[in-house]
């Protein structure tokens, strides 16, 4: 017998509190001797990032290796990534890390307080003017390599040497330079006699999911020698290169269309296809030091790859075949290997994000850290549905489709359930089906989500990543229409009920939606782009040449700018909006949103500004993201006219 009760007013047992609790960010982890170390976040420290341990064969207690202050975060093209790693010291192991504040290198030895490694380098504004990122130990045990981002003259990158005795910290001419500086650097590697180095760059205005070089040096003391770039151009993205002996290195490129991995030997010259698929082996290099593969021995990897979600396989080098490993996630990004021991972020539809340890010859997998740290009653999770839908010009678009759902609860009789589009930032990233306390915070109070990879995500090759190209604010706001059309069409949802709500990329996407479509009832944009010629001006390096490939070089195309800025049509919205935005952030500064909402007040559009003090480009204090949750939802239940269990949110 089902109970019917009005959508968006089920009574949920998922609360804010729940959601920003209950996910805590979980990084990558290391093998250390005996031990697993990992980085996790602390939402109740302001979104510290730490790093813990354990033991991997008994478990045991776990103990946090870097207490607060500290705390693990590179600011390396503002985005970081890989701020940490563990380097062998004597008969044990020191945690080598970057410090947020002040962006430093330190070092940490068991028992010990944290030794700064770099100097104190604050400009006149305050900010640090060395950064660094991808930490990799040194050829010799004296030194660790990483990515410096350098800004004390002009802005450099290059790949640096830090010695370990913290005399750079005084003196800043103990660093060392090791390879020619680029814009762009990434994925410093060593081959195993410790004779030559690889990494990737690219220069203005190429995204790393644009075009790349694979280089690859002699290293004569600490010095790269002999130049050479075996990979990558302008129109070929090169990812991910691994060594798998002294001659011979593997890479990801997508010069056949999708991600695929090569094999490039030095001692012939020769490259050759691994693996030819119409699938994805990796995905954007949004924040360094990620990866997709791992080097088993000089004949095998171990492989992930996919469309919808990812899938982990063995790769046999020689003959190029696949030997799946069947597990139960939905993406896979593997962080560690020793033996048959894999540690690897994961995603579950049943139990969420996060790290486990998983045997590759049993496929048993153990819980290391969870996102989650309390599930939820199953009753009151969605489940994902993978569907495509078709656009006025045949074109196909992806997305996860996840339904009302508490217990035996139903909507009134004859009712279809208001639907929000989720969309995703970036642009150029994908939604993966997952078990998100977001989402089922809207779908178990009888508010359906669908996760849209609108044209421009990834995971479907090249030319759909391009369909995005100089479309951006077109293509994403038509396919996000399409997809909410057919679900109207299928009897889904509500056609006088659709909202559209997204962050960063996605909030840009919201704000074009709703100034050249009528589809949408509300729409929430989270620290979203509205003023394309302030975005340009204003935005960090990393993206500061976005625009010439999302929708044209400027000045050049500065009509076209002024066309798709949603800040110069704000008059074509007649639906509530709302704006959510961190006064700090870097990425897309508030100005982007406080432009929209006094557009909004002087037009006389329904609508609210919620600006969160400290917050960056994300929201990662848990106050914040309880605020931001029960502000949205309050937000629906004043558009759409439902009784809430928060607050219904007053707009100006």
């Amino acid at each position: 017998m089902r109970t019917h009760l009005p959508y968006g007013s089920w009574p949920s047992p998922i609360t804010a509190e729940h959601v920003a609790a209950g996910t805590t960010p979980v990084g990558g982890g290391v093998f250390v001797g005996d031990e697993l170390w990992w980085a996790e976040g602390r939402p109740a420290e302001g979104g510290r990032m730490t790093v813990l341990a354990r033991d991997v064969d008994s478990g045991g207690p776990t103990r946090e290796l870097l207490a607060a202050p500290f705390n693990v975060r590179s600011r390396v093209n503002e985005y970081g990534g890989a701020s940490w790693d563990a380097v062998e010291a004597g008969e044990g192991h020191r945690l080598v890390f970057v410090n947020f504040a002040d962006q430093r290198l330190y070092a940490l030895d068991a028992g010990g307080t944290p030794v700064p490694l770099t100097p104190v380098s604050a400009g006149a504004d305050g900010d640090p003017q060395l950064r660094f990122a991808e930490i990799i130990p040194g050829p010799t045990p004296g030194a660790v390599l990483a990515i410096c981002e350098d800004h004390r003259t002009e802005l450099r990158r290059y790949i640096a040497s830090i010695p370990l005795d913290g005399s750079a910290a005084e003196d800043p001419g103990a660093l060392g330079e090791v390879t020619p500086s680029s814009r762009f650097v990434a994925a410093p590697r060593l081959n195993p006699s410790g004779t030559r180095i690889s990494w990737i760059s690219w220069e203005h205005p190429q995204m790393p999911w644009d075009g790349t070089e694979l280089h690859v040096a002699d290293l004569v003391s600490l010095a790269a020698a002999n130049d050479t770039v075996l990979a990558g151009s302008t129109t070929e993205s090169v990812l991910q290169p691994e060594w798998l002996g002294d001659d011979e290195l593997v890479f990801v490129s997508d010069r056949s269309g999708w991600w695929n991995p090569y094999l490039h030997n030095l001692a012939t010259g020769t490259q050759r296809p691994l693996c030819e698929l119409a699938e994805e082996f990796a995905g954007p290099l949004w924040a360094v030091g990620q990866t997709w593969y791992k080097v088993i021995d000089a004949n095998t990897l171990l492989v992930t790859h996919g469309t919808h979600g990812t899938s982990l396989a063995r790769l046999d080098v020689p003959s190029g075949k696949l030997r799946q490993l069947v597990l139960p996630f939905t993406r896979i990004s593997p962080s560690a290997l020793k033996g048959n021991l894999l540690l690897a972020l994961t995603t579950s539809l049943v139990e969420g994000d996060g790290l486990r340890l998983i045997d590759l010859d049993t496929v048993k997998t153990t819980n290391i850290s969870l996102a989650l740290k309390e599930l939820p009653d199953p009753e009151a999770l969605p489940g994902a549905e993978a569907m495509e839908f078709t656009t006025a010009d045949g074109s196909r678009i992806y997305a996860h489709v996840y339904e009302p759902k508490l217990g035996n609860l139903a909507g009134p009789v004859g009712e279809k359930p208001p639907y929000v589009a989720f969309v995703h930032g970036g642009p150029t990233a994908q939604a993966f089906a997952q078990l998100s306390l977001s989402i089922a915070y809207y779908t178990s109070r009888g508010i359906g989500v669908v996760d849209v990879n609108y044209g421009g995500s990834t995971g479907f090759g090249r030319a759909y990543r391009e369909r995005l190209r100089g479309q951006w604010g077109v293509v994403d706001v038509q396919d996000t229409v399409a997809v909410l059309e057919g679900l109207v069409a299928a009897g889904m949802a509500d056609p006088k009920r659709l909202a559209i709500e997204g962050g960063s990329a996605g909030g840009w996407t919201v704000l074009s939606a709703l100034t050249t479509t009528k589809t949408f009832s509300a729409g929430i944009s989270r620290y979203g782009v509205s003023d394309l010629v302030g975005l340009v001006r204003d935005t960090h390096d990393f993206e500061s040449r976005y625009m010439d490939s999302l929708v044209g070089p400027y000045p050049e195309a500065a009509e076209l700018y002024a066309q798709r800025a949603p800040i110069n049509h704000v008059d074509a919205i007649s639906c509530p909006v709302l704006l959510l935005q961190g006064d700090q952030d870097k990425v897309v500064p508030p100005a982007q949103s406080q432009v929209v909402a006094d557009a909004l007040a002087a037009n006389g559009i329904p609508h609210a500004y919620v600006l969160y003090a400290g917050e960056q480009h994300g929201f990662r204090r848990a106050e914040t993201i309880i605020n931001a949750l029960e502000t949205s939802l309050g937000f629906y239940a004043a558009v759409f006219g439902f009784e809430a269990d928060v607050p219904v949110l007053e707009l100006s």
